[in-house]
């Protein structure tokens, strides 16, 4: 391996790190930054990027990881009552929780739900409910992103170092 290859290499893979990060932050992307950052090393490196089947691969992953992510959070939130509005509220306070640290990121989605459940009438244990619903469904799916998207650096770290030995 080349002191180029092991530079882009160290670069796709701290871009990779970002799109890991994103997975728990939300506003940063998570899978779809994996994948695209294998892609550019590809079209920059070619036979010593990732090959074809692994990119395909990527690409699955990274369409299951946000179906899923949305699947999980919304029967999360429905298993336990909530509206389409509670579900905004949850999404809509994830984002604000960002702001407070790993506490608002917890919290942000319980009380966004509660919050918007409450707003569109209905009761207050009705709404703590269906909250405490949003707000699992959506660690739920973090979770699950997050496992597919270190599955994916780690598939693309070891194809680009199986084809460079």
């Amino acid at each position: 391996m080349t002191w180029d290859q092991v530079l882009g290499l160290s670069l796709t893979l701290l871009v990779m790190a970002i799109g890991l990060i994103g997975t728990i932050l939300p506003g940063l992307p998570s899978t779809p930054l994996v994948l695209l950052a294998a892609i550019g090393h590809r079209l920059y490196f070619g036979v010593h990027g990732a090959p074809d089947w692994v990119l395909w691969a990527l690409g699955l992953l990274t369409v299951f990881s946000l179906v899923t992510d949305y699947i999980v959070t919304a029967a999360g939130a429905r298993h336990l009552g909530a509206s389409w509005k509670g579900i905004v509220g949850a999404v809509l306070g994830g984002m604000v929780g960002v702001f407070f640290g790993l506490p608002g990121v917890l919290l942000g989605p319980l009380v966004g739900a509660l919050l918007f459940e409450i707003a569109s009438g209905r009761k207050l244990k009705e709404s703590v409910k269906a909250g405490i619903g949003a707000a699992l469904g959506l660690v739920v799916g973090t979770i699950g992103k997050m496992a597919c998207c270190l599955a994916m650096i780690g598939l693309f770290a070891l194809s680009v170092l199986w084809r460079s030995m």
